[in-house]
């Protein structure tokens, strides 16, 4: 039997941060930053004043990712930063005085600096009437608060805020909730689609109760199954299944539905390689053969590519070994690694890909 303690590691390989790689050539420095990198080293070369007066502008994620980007571009070479200002304004003199200015230009703009989804978000703050001024102050209030302030509220009106607010600050206002309206939420979630001016409207009175804020109703789409399974990917591991098990009695086809769309198996490809460790660590040797027989050819070569030649080899011989297995037993092993997974990520210690902890 192998002994996955006595597994050696794949050594790690050496990461280089790409703001930095002083060995690197300009052109190689350029191709390694993102667009948020070079947005970031703009924002340091306009000043104190200015770049606070464009941060005013983002929400909590955008302001959080742009100044991580800041701190990573500190050490670029002076080529390197003067490449990038020269790139921004060859980008400029290109355009036309006629696309300066109207909103196809900006749009143009932000989508090419910030990707879609984030200059989406972005330009819901600044493009007049884009977005809603309650629901914008939801995106800095914390969980607790959330919870608090709509616990009193109708469910759909709760399941319609959860979907607005990013997946992970949902999953905590649930978990400060009531037990008893949790899993009706969760089905709501998972029922919506394309939501209503008269919902809009009565959650725009909620926020307008709190915030004295003024907005136009207008009907929004969000939610469904693959929102509700987002939210439950960062519901904590003993909250799930208290959860899924009451949106099961109320509707079983939702419920299924939503389990198909959570986190698998298959998501530890995309795990780390200290992640994969940790977790092997937690594993029994035979769970682990049994729901790798069931694995992608991806998820297989990362678990055997954190064993040793030998362990790997001694590892592939006892899992081919066991024969044909059921399927039934194959995703019954896969889960409960999913659960400790999960458990693992819950305390931090390990890396689950597609639960919001990728590192990139």
């Amino acid at each position: 039997m192998v002994n996955l303690d006595e597994i050696t590691m794949a050594e790690d390989k050496k990461e280089n941060n790409p703001a930095l790689g002083t060995e690197l050539t300009l052109q190689e420095e350029l191709d390694a930053m993102s667009n948020t990198q070079r947005a970031a080293v703009l924002m340091l070369l306009l000043g104190e004043e200015q770049a606070a007066n464009i941060i005013k502008y983002l929400g909590p994620k955008e302001v959080q990712n742009l100044g991580a980007a800041m701190n990573s571009v500190q050490d670029l070479s002076q080529e390197a930063i003067d490449a990038v200002l020269d790139e921004f304004l060859a980008f400029i003199k290109k355009q036309s005085t006629i696309g300066l200015g109207t909103s196809e230009y900006i749009e143009t703009v932000f989508t090419k600096a910030l990707g879609p989804d984030k200059a989406a978000s972005v330009l819901s703050k600044i493009m007049p009437g884009a977005a809603s001024k309650g629901l914008e102050i939801l995106e800095w209030m914390d969980a607790r608060a959330i919870a608090d302030m709509i616990r009193a509220e109708h469910p759909q009106v709760i399941a319609i805020i959860l979907s607005v607010v990013e997946h992970q600050v949902a999953a905590d206002i649930l978990a400060f909730l009531e037990k008893d309206i949790r899993s009706e939420v969760i089905r709501r979630v998972a029922s919506l689609d394309t939501v209503q001016p008269s919902a809009m409207q009565e959650l725009e009175t909620i926020m307008k109760k709190q915030f004295a804020a003024n907005t136009s109703a207008a009907s929004a789409t969000f939610g469904g199954v693959k929102a509700a399974a987002k939210i439950m990917n960062f519901v904590k591991s003993d909250l799930e299944s208290a959860v899924l098990g009451g949106v099961e009695e109320l509707d079983q086809d939702i419920a299924g539905k939503i389990q198909d769309n959570m986190l698998s198996f298959e998501n530890l490809g995309g795990s780390d390689n200290r992640s994969i460790q940790t977790l092997m660590r937690e594993v029994e040797p035979d769970m682990l053969m049994i729901a790798l027989k069931g694995a992608s050819e991806m998820v297989k070569d990362k678990f055997f590519a954190n064993m040793s030649t030998r362990a790997s080899a001694m590892f592939k011989d006892e899992m081919e070994a066991k024969g044909m297995l059921r399927m039934t037993d194959v995703d019954d092993a896969q889960k409960q690694i999913m659960r400790i997974a999960k458990k693992l990520s819950d305390k931090g210690e390990l890396v689950l890909a597609g639960r919001g902890d990728d590192y990139v």
